[in-house]
């Protein structure tokens, strides 16, 4: 990820509706949710809902799939995954230890075992 982009996503999580919006649907996983349980989940109207998914997938954050006649909306946790990585990319500096921490909880996962998910 470039600082273009990084700058971009920043922007569009600094927001508290859309950060609620992006752990909601890591949460969610691959599979991803309908907008109406994002909707129920963060509390937002409908209306200012599809604006603020609008700014996550403008910034790469969200995806979004039509399933029948809904539209279903997951993370894209390959950016975010790139996100967290330009953050760390240069955190060492020859010392290890400055970062161990930081890669241990990004690293850490408290993801359900495969299929477990409702």
């Amino acid at each position: 990820m470039d600082e273009l982009a990084a700058l971009t996503a920043f922007g569009a999580l600094s927001q508290e509706t859309r950060l609620r919006i992006v752990r909601r649907l890591v949460i969610a996983g691959p599979d991803g949710i309908s907008a109406g349980a994002i909707s129920e989940a963060v509390g937002a109207s409908m209306s200012t809902l599809s604006f603020h998914l609008k700014e996550l997938e403008h910034a790469g954050l969200v995806r979004s799939r039509r399933q029948s006649r809904s539209i279903i909306y997951s993370a894209a946790l390959d950016a975010l995954a790139g996100l967290a990585a330009f953050l760390m990319r240069d955190c060492c500096q020859g010392h290890p230890e400055v970062c161990a921490p930081a890669m241990q909880a990004l690293t850490a996962c408290s993801c359900p075992e495969q299929g477990s998910h409702d």
